[in-house]
């Protein structure tokens, strides 16, 4: 399924457009020039995401508050790049993601903020970490399930990585914002279960066969629907503050995957200008 040739031609221009970039985001990274660093890599995700067929449609407003922690369900690496187009903030990834060539490159230059999910040995570490970027005004991107999903569903939360929500900027609360992402059609043909999995990316999938066979695809169509923003105060705890995040983002994911947007206003991305901190992962 899909074409070869496609897949060539999209590939070759997205890993030429990405070489030439890295070094100019890496001199503004070295340089502290923030926000060039932070205009660039927005450009970058939506450039590439016209390269890769990707079209975004965004459902609600994005939180304009700095801070903001923003809870995302996950479905595949595409997520980084659709949300990076979005949001201006820093990625939470697995430690494993800084391994990865180039797209590892790629998360260093944007300044992710990696976390062992395996070891507890340096939970202190980077819950510090997240706290001192929070402090600095920089927005996290999280994924709180902790792995992809088949884009069908949503896994559950893992609660403890809502510890970040629990701090206090100038005695404020952080801004938490739950978003919505699912990839619903292709060619504006409805993506259903077994079409998917051609865009999510989990289990044991073999990352370089998967993007070939999605590049050799037509145009697909992500939504993203931002939730209203809340914080741990609304909820009183970390734990009940992921279980309202859930439930509206799998409402959202319902309501993608069936076509329903309830009045939702359809609006424009945003442009870098307005954004904060980006990284992805």
């Amino acid at each position: 399924m899909g074409s070869s040739l496609l897949a060539a031609w999209r590939l070759t221009f997205y890993f030429s457009f990405t070489l030439a970039l890295m070094p100019v985001q890496w001199v503004l990274v070295t340089l502290r020039a923030r926000r060039a660093a932070t205009a660039l890599p927005l450009i970058y995700h939506r450039i590439c995401l016209h390269i890769l067929g990707m079209r975004v449609e965004r459902h609600g407003e994005r939180s304009r508050a700095q801070p903001t922690l923003y809870i995302i369900n996950h479905c595949s690496y595409l997520d980084i790049g659709v949300l990076g187009s979005l949001i201006g903030g820093s990625f939470v990834a697995k430690a494993e993601v800084a391994g990865w060539p180039l797209f590892g490159w790629l998360a260093r230059l944007q300044r992710t903020v990696f976390v062992n999910r395996q070891r507890r040995t340096d939970t202190a570490g980077q819950r510090n970490e997240i706290a001192r970027r929070l402090e600095i005004g920089d927005s996290l991107i999280l994924f709180p399930e902790g792995t992809s999903s088949d884009g069908n569903r949503v896994l559950p939360f893992k609660t403890a990585l809502f510890s970040a929500a629990e701090q206090r900027i100038d005695g404020r609360p952080v801004t938490v914002q739950p978003v919505t992402i699912a990839y619903v059609r292709l060619d504006g043909i409805p993506l259903g279960h077994g079409l998917r999995p051609f865009y999510a990316w989990y289990g044991d999938m073999e990352l370089g066969l998967h993007l070939w066979k999605l590049a050799g695809l037509g145009d697909c169509t992500v939504s993203v629907e931002f939730h209203a923003p809340v914080t741990i105060d609304d909820f009183g705890s970390r734990k009940a503050l992921a279980a309202h995040c859930r439930q509206v983002i799998v409402a959202g994911m319902d309501r993608a995957l069936a076509g329903r947007w309830l009045s939702i206003a359809r609006r424009p991305a945003p442009p870098p200008a307005d954004a904060g901190h980006v990284a992805a992962a």
